[in-house]
């Protein structure tokens, strides 16, 4: 059995643990889109010791995002950021110009990983990929990524591009564990990362969540990224407030037991928060 935390220590940067260069905890930048408290709250994430922000163009904040990240006293090389590129763009001639247009809005010279929102909309497995193959080589980004793809999906990514794919970003979260998604996400060595890892705050409340987090001293948040971290999954929850992100980092610091990992792993009530009806399983 793994010891309980004492509780009484900071997490700091150092604390993260890394999937091949990323940070397994990171800032989700989901629906923030204030001009004032967006920057502040990337600027106070990075300040607490976050080294993983994720934002999209689909949202429509990387101006915002690439703001706060210039306030920070971190510097720019120690941040890995993510973006993605929206469905209608997914053409090749579109793919270049909206990644082009997303490390200006940046204010960067490239990401670190740039997806595929959604196997939607314009994406042409061909087309898609040979853009994002283009846009390694042009120094756009470092590595590219697959988002919301189901098993059969991924293996056509993975046989269709040229540069490897790094990571695959999907819904995950105690109630929504997506064994098989993960799995092939894994078989190919590819690094899973989890978005609503939350369950879009459903997580609280949750019985078997509330009582381990009640066992702890922590919150039914904490529990849910930790579960992740356990798992081998990259987490990136939205916060915008500083108490929240406090709450997510200090996650860094809790350790499972197994019984409590075991009794996370039964819970799966395959409770999808993110639904459209273009999502692949749709189809």
């Amino acid at each position: 059995m793994n010891e309980k935390p004492t509780g009484d220590r900071i997490a700091t940067a150092d604390d993260c643990p890394r999937a091949s260069g990323m940070p397994m905890l990171g800032m989700g930048t989901w629906q923030l889109t204030d001009e004032q408290t967006t920057p502040e709250a990337v600027e106070t994430a990075l300040e607490m010791g976050y080294r993983h922000i994720d934002t999209a163009r689909g949202y429509g904040n990387e101006h915002l995002v690439g703001d706060g990240i210039e306030r920070s006293s971190v510097d720019r090389e120690d941040v890995f950021l993510a973006t993605k590129i929206w469905t209608e763009d997914l053409g090749y001639e579109d793919a270049i110009e909206a990644a082009h247009d997303a490390v200006d809005d940046l204010g960067v010279e490239k990401v670190d990983l740039l997806y595929v929102h959604w196997p939607a909309g314009a994406y042409d497995p061909v087309e898609t990929f040979r853009a994002f193959d283009e846009l390694v080589e042009q120094g756009v980004t470092e590595r590219i990524g697959i988002s919301n793809f189901e098993p059969e999906q991924i293996e056509t990514a993975v046989a269709t591009a040229e540069h490897d794919i790094f990571a695959h970003q999907f819904e995950c979260h105690p109630m929504l564990q997506q064994e098989a998604v993960r799995e092939a996400t894994e078989a190919h060595g590819i690094e899973p990362v989890a978005y609503s890892p939350l369950a879009r705050g459903d997580v609280f409340g949750h019985e078997t969540l509330s009582d381990i987090a009640g066992d702890h001293n922590v919150s039914e948040a904490q529990v849910s990224l930790a579960w992740l971290r356990e798992a081998g999954i990259t987490a990136i929850p939205k916060a915008s407030g500083e108490d929240h992100l406090h709450d997510n980092w200090a996650s860094l610091s809790l350790q499972l037991s197994d019984g409590e990992l075991e009794a996370i792993d039964e819970l799966d009530e395959h409770e999808r928060k993110v639904d459209p009806g273009f999502g692949p399983w749709n189809q």
